[in-house]
């Protein structure tokens, strides 16, 4: 174990990544004065940082970006999936690019700081990569001060005593707080987001918010639905005084079996009367808690934007986007459930449908777009099941 009490803050460093066992990795910081304690996770996206910043699956999570150039497209008021950053803070190899879009409205390093979140750039974030893949993902601070003022050995006390994700409820933390009737459609350049449909004559939807994305609500918009938004600890009576044609189960931060204490029970009995369900990451993984299943801790997680699943019924491989550090056991389920899609990363579990039921899920972020958009097919499924037989 390093002896923080000996560390010496090197000349010019503003900012630090200190670690549990008191060891420390010092560089520039950025974005708002103060310091942040999570578990140090990384992506692997070679773009898309704003999105990633205020994706509510990071809340509790410092993210070092393996992507070296961040801030190059600077920030704006569109490329954001929730009202405010979620992720505490961020690691980057160089300064911040200056931005070079024309759709910028502010610099990466000034959007950080008027949301409070806490920067540190002139870091080995490939060797902090290979770190998290060896050792697991740590719980660490991330501190900044223009004064290079760090008391370490407190910071790694602070590290030291946060509890870390496991066994930790953040859905609650994150999810929005009333219900409310989904109004955006999908994006187009030099229009914005664009009024969605919400007439009568769609299918109505129902999603149960566990710290969801925006475009997920788009893209369900997009494949014919009305949607509405329900917090995560809506009840089943709650749900069904909606009177859903289906129900969906967003993404979010956190252990999925803290927060499963009070979504599994609803989901156990949305499945009981038949309810079309579908549901994405945390929500892929409280569907499973659902029938039997259990959720593990991974090691390191996946995050990025460029991680290949294959679907099992053709072999097909889809180019996905990811952020999940629980995942589903696959040797857990029962035999009315079977796996759909599958990691070719690590072998991990990445989807499952109930063969008795109309309810599926992906672990994955078919919204996300990286790149192609070979899985948008899963909200068309989805939707269009609404209306009748779910296509194989």
């Amino acid at each position: 174990m390093a002896d923080a009490k000996t560390l010496t803050v090197p000349k010019g460093a503003t900012g630090v990544l200190v670690f549990a066992d008191g060891s420390a990795v010092f560089g520039r910081g950025f974005g708002a004065v103060g310091d942040a304690v999570g578990e140090l996770c990384f992506n692997t996206s070679i773009t898309g940082y704003q999105e990633i910043m205020t994706d509510p699956s990071y809340a509790g999570q410092i993210i070092n970006f393996t992507f070296p150039h961040i801030g190059n497209v600077g920030t704006n008021d569109e490329d954001v999936e929730a009202d405010t950053p979620y992720a505490l803070g961020c690691i980057v190899r160089q300064d911040v690019t200056a931005p070079s879009n024309f759709r910028n409205v502010a610099p990466f390093d000034a959007w950080m700081a008027a949301h409070g979140r806490v920067g540190l750039s002139g870091v080995d974030t490939r060797a902090l990569t290979r770190m998290i893949r060896e050792k697991g993902a740590p719980n660490v601070v991330i501190a900044h001060d223009p004064d290079g003022a760090f008391d370490i050995a407190a910071l790694a006390d602070k590290a030291a005593a946060w509890p870390g994700l496991e066994g930790m409820d953040l859905a609650i933390e994150v999810t929005g707080k009333e219900s409310r009737l989904w109004k955006d459609g999908v994006w187009r350049l030099g229009f914005g987001y664009g009024a969605g449909e919400a007439t009568d004559d769609r299918p109505h939807v129902v999603a149960i918010d566990y710290g969801a994305k925006n475009n997920i609500f788009r893209n369900l918009v997009k494949a014919g639905a009305r949607v509405t938004v329900l917090p995560a600890t809506a009840s089943y009576e709650q749900v069904m005084e909606q009177k859903p044609d289906g129900v969906f189960l967003s993404n979010g931060p956190g252990d999925p079996a803290a927060t499963g204490a009070y979504a599994v029970p609803v989901i156990a009995a949305l499945l009981t009367e038949n309810v079309p369900i579908f549901g994405i990451c945390l929500g892929h993984q409280l569907l499973g808690l659902a029938v039997g299943a259990k959720t593990i801790k991974m090691h390191q997680g996946h995050r990025g934007a460029n991680h290949p699943v294959k679907r099992l019924s053709d072999g097909l491989v889809e180019i996905t986007s990811m952020n999940h550090g629980f995942a589903v056991d696959a040797d857990t389920l029962p035999a009315n459930v079977r796996a759909t899609h599958v990691s070719l990363f690590d072998g991990s579990n990445c989807g499952i449908e109930l063969t008795d039921r109309n309810a599926f899920s992906v672990q994955y972020h078919p919204e996300a777009s990286p790149g192609p958009q070979d899985s948008f097919y899963l909200f068309k499924r989805f939707v269009e099941g609404l209306k009748g037989p779910v296509a194989a």
